[in-house]
């Protein structure tokens, strides 16, 4: 019994081992970038390449992180902007997964929404924000309206893309082998236009977190966008990279952490593409 607890013990140690010198080596693999950059950043500020009120260096720009940290500016500034984002991506969430599967399932709906839906995505969403502000003001409203707009566009063309895209093949032997309207939907047209709907979210999400920091920009009173904005009223330029280094970073956590496993416990694991968001 020793003896088998002994091999137990060591096979879980051996694995600890392997899970630890992977995650050393994705952890390395993805700082190593950033720390040229930084490195070459810190290069440029230090030989004063440009003057020091214009281009600030990373122990700068560490220590005002630091500043506004301990005066509670960024925390509150940054969880404003995390539940705008939230709320607006998850109205668009809601409305452009059965906006994309209605267009792109539906010929005749397909026929009179497609020529709207090009010419609304042509308008950006930023050019809503003067007609917004006279509707709404300097509101929440306005915000969310223009993330959900975001969202809605790049999810709705990637659904109706991955629809046109699945095999007329696969549809046909589904149905020689019986399968009714309904299971070809669900065991066929789902399945194969998850991967474009997941790369869609993901997309729309992206341009969704770009709208927000610009919306902040122009009509917010809070959030890492007005920070930016208002710092650069009062000149301050390392505040302004403490908010670009915020939103990369925060960004990067949430595809990071999110997005991309879960493209890899759906898409990538039921075998409809591979490495999702990786090199080949």
């Amino acid at each position: 019994m020793t003896a088998v607890r002994e091999r137990r013990g060591r096979a879980a140690a051996g694995r600890r081992s392997i899970l630890r010198r992977a995650w050393q080596h994705s952890l390395t693999k993805t700082l190593f970038p950033f720390a040229v950059i930084v490195a070459a950043w810190g290069l440029v500020a230090r030989f004063e390449i440009f003057p020091s009120a214009f281009f600030t260096g990373p122990d700068a720009v560490i220590a005002k992180f630091g500043e506004l940290i301990r005066k509670g500016v960024l925390p509150e500034y940054l969880a404003d902007s995390i539940v705008r984002l939230a709320s607006g991506a998850a109205l668009g969430l809601a409305a452009g997964i059965p906006m994309g599967y209605l267009i792109g399932l539906n010929r005749h709906v397909r026929r009179t929404s497609w020529p709207l839906l090009l010419f609304f995505q042509a308008i950006a969403d930023i050019a809503w924000l003067p007609i917004l502000i006279i509707w709404f003001g300097f509101s929440l409203t306005s915000v969310t309206f223009v993330i959900v707009y975001s969202v809605i566009f790049p999810l709705v063309v990637s659904i109706v893309a991955g629809i046109d895209g699945i095999p007329e093949d696969l549809v046909r032997a589904a149905r020689c082998l019986g399968a009714s309207r309904r299971q070809v939907l669900f065991e066929v047209v789902l399945p194969g236009s998850f991967a474009a709907g997941a790369m869609g979210i993901r997309t729309g999400l992206g341009y969704g977190w770009r709208a927000l920091i610009a919306a902040e920009i122009i009509v917010g009173t809070s959030g890492i966008g007005f920070m930016m904005f208002d710092a650069r009223r009062a000149g301050q330029v390392t505040e302004v990279f403490v908010g670009m280094i915020v939103l990369g970073v925060l960004w990067y956590a949430v595809d990071a952490l999110i997005l991309a496993p879960l493209e890899r416990e759906t898409v990538e694991r039921w075998g409809l593409v591979r490495r999702v968001g990786r090199p080949l």
